[in-house]
């Protein structure tokens, strides 16, 4: 049987992973993948996203299991969010199209047996779900293996412990013992047979160090736990038969004498068995339950589903930057992925902040840990020394309204970040705002964290507390006024999947290069909006992700500026809505603000076009095309 490229191991306690990894690493094909992943339930009654907190405990404690990797090993850790456990293990697994799943197991409180699951609850539901091959291990400890036991008695679960139970010998130099067990005073003539059926059935099965073994025995499970006494590790498959009744299919999985010889066996015992197809029986039956509940379950579902999606997304993709703060760890896994990562500064007078920004994203991500690989200032029409400070402290420098110019220019930081995407040529992107007093690394690794670690993830933004400067004092809160006054509302109305975004329109955010390339680009204040609806449409909720980047400080606006940027949002919104439904929801919709003046000596109206253009795909521009036809050439 093939070993697995791709296993899966859900972690209860990450401290005892090492010998799970251990495992893992000895069965995996050469180039295969081992995930590790962290559950985090939450009680029915709660929504989801009260396991947030939880889930951001949960990653911090798998990075632990990284350190247990071998050298070569691709290991990576995924956090889920459900109900129950074995949900979560199920979906990940069809999700990776995982080959094994491989469990650690505590055993039986006290050693008893009764009614009580066969091996956990959570192991048994998963195991009834069959998603691929399943091994639960009895943890005593994997070092020193030096002799392998592998009791067989034929079958395909016993063919997939002979399998694996060959890798491991390889893996750790030991000897593997294949074991068939006799009755005691067995003919010789029939001892002969299942020698020579013993032999053959290692020969086609395993390869060296296997050797077969028969042991006579009148009590198969003590027999087993007595040879296990000179050995290290046992692996043996599943026992249980499919009963012919369907109605008792369920109580059949790895069948009672393995468990018996995992309790009582005193070292490690990994216990196999194979995915099986469903038989026609059961699936019927499973097709009538599924009838029966349908009906009753759908209006229910119909409308939790959205709220209850939304409330996962919040659990599993709200990240904290200080679980990217390793940054040697996050440039191995740039390297790992042969990514290259570009990281964009926009500017408009910014002399006061662009240097110590750029002094710092060079110091500490490109000279220290080489994370970006290319820092570009792209500034629009600075009239103060923006440009020559940023080219000073070492940033390449370019201004938006030269750049493509057969396509003209328009004014704001859209148009500046849509130019962006034809200036570089990362696979990554990251953009920061330059107007930030407090400014760190970690508003660009932050960003770019979940885009390494999780491969789902395509598009990250940030979010932070934003005190707010009144009279040279710096007060806790009042920050985001045009985030809770007209994003938040309008999202909530009209884009619900995006309710979970704290900072819709925070101006750090981080992307995945060819689904940036693919979607429009509004010219001014509505760029954010337009991304976060463009991109939930192109690579759906799960692709989204937000991080924590504690608190910033920067330049606030007068209420008139914040009453132009949300009027421009409102109008991205409108049009976005009207694109969704295929139908103009207004005859037609205002291009200008109409600003009130009045004074002792004034009274009058200032009418203001506030009409946000909006850039095709970067992708359909030509000369982009052929830059990134030529890096794709040079690769």
């Amino acid at each position: 049987m093939a070993l697995p490229e791709r296993v899966l191991i859900p972690l209860a306690n990450p401290r005892t992973a090492a010998d799970l990894v251990s495992i893992g690493s000895a069965l995996l094909r050469p180039n295969g993948t081992i995930t590790a992943l962290g559950i985090v339930e939450v009680p029915e009654g709660m929504p989801l996203s009260e396991g947030a907190t939880k889930a951001r405990q949960a990653r911090r404690l798998l990075q632990r299991v990284l350190e247990f990797a071998p050298q070569g090993v691709d290991l990576r850790t995924v956090v889920r969010i459900g109900r129950r456990a074995a949900e979560g293990i199920v979906e990940l697994a069809a999700e990776d199209e995982a080959d094994l799943i491989l469990f650690g197991w505590g055993g039986r409180p006290g050693g008893k047996h009764g009614d009580e699951a066969v091996f956990s609850p959570t192991i048994d539901e998963v195991v009834r779900e069959a998603p691929c091959n399943i091994a639960v291990v009895k943890q005593r400890g994997v070092r020193d293996v030096q002799r392998i036991l592998t009791p067989v008695r034929g079958g395909p679960h016993a063919e997939l412990a002979l399998a694996y139970a060959s890798a491991l010998g390889r893996y750790f130099d030991a000897t593997v013992d294949v074991m068939h067990i006799v009755p005691p005073d067995i003919p010789p003539v029939v001892r002969t047979q299942a020698e020579r059926a013993l032999a053959a059935f290692v020969h086609q099965n395993a390869q060296d160090p296997a050797r077969p073994l028969i042991v006579e025995g009148s009590d198969v499970a003590a027999t087993i736990t007595r040879e296990a006494e000179a050995a290290q590790l046992v692996v043996m498959g599943a026992t249980a038969m499919a009963p012919v009744d369907v109605a008792t299919a369920e109580g059949a999985l790895f069948g009672v004498l393995p468990e018996k010889v995992a309790q009582s066996a005193q070292p490690s015992v990994i216990v196999v068995k194979t995915r099986e197809p469903i038989n026609r029986a059961t699936f019927e039956r499973r097709a009538r339950q599924a009838e029966t509940l349908e009906a009753a379950d759908r209006a229910v579902e119909e409308g939790r589903s959205a709220a209850s999606r939304v409330d996962r997304w919040f659990a599993e993709s709200s990240f904290h930057h200080s679980e990217f703060a390793d940054l040697g760890r996050m440039v191995a896994l740039k390297e790992k992925q042969g990514l290259t990562i570009s990281a964009i500064l926009p500017t408009l007078n910014e002399s006061k902040t662009i240097g110590p920004i750029v002094r710092d994203a060079r110091r500490e991500l490109m000279e220290r840990f080489p994370l970006i690989d290319e820092l570009l200032v792209i500034d629009s029409d600075s009239d103060d020394d923006t440009r020559e400070i940023a080219e000073s402290e070492g940033a390449r420098v370019v201004i938006h309204s030269q750049v493509l110019p057969r396509y003209g220019s328009y004014r704001g930081k859209g148009e500046a970040l849509w130019k962006s995407l034809y200036e570089t040529s990362g696979d990554l992107i990251a953009w920061s705002d330059t107007d930030i007093v407090d400014w760190h690394p970690r508003f660009l690794y932050g960003t770019l964290g979940p885009l390494l670690l999780e491969p789902r993830i395509g598009y990250v933004k940030a979010y932070y507390q934003r005190p707010i400067v009144e009279g040279g004092v710096l007060k806790e809160g009042g920050g985001g006024r045009v985030t809770e006054l007209v994003a938040r509302p309008l999202i909530n109305l009209f884009f619900p999947e995006l309710s979970g975004y704290i900072q819709p329109l925070s101006g750090e955010y981080a992307g995945r290069r060819e689904h940036l390339e693919q979607i429009p680009f509004f010219t001014g204040y509505a760029v954010e909006i337009g991304h976060l609806i463009d991109l939930a449409e192109r690579i759906d909720l799960t692709g989204l992700g937000q991080v924590d980047l504690e608190v910033r400080v920067h330049r606030n606006q007068e209420l008139e500026g914040l009453s132009k940027m949300s009027f421009v949002i409102l109008q991205a919104v409108m049009k976005r809505l009207e694109e969704r439904r295929r139908a103009r929801l207004f005859a037609e919709l205002g291009s200008s603000i109409k600003l009130p003046r009045s004074g002792p000596n004034r009274l009058s109206l200032e009418v203001i076009d506030l009409a946000d253009q909006e850039r095709p795909p970067m992708i359909r521009i030509p000369e982009y095309a052929e830059r990134r036809a030529a890096v794709a050439g040079s690769v």
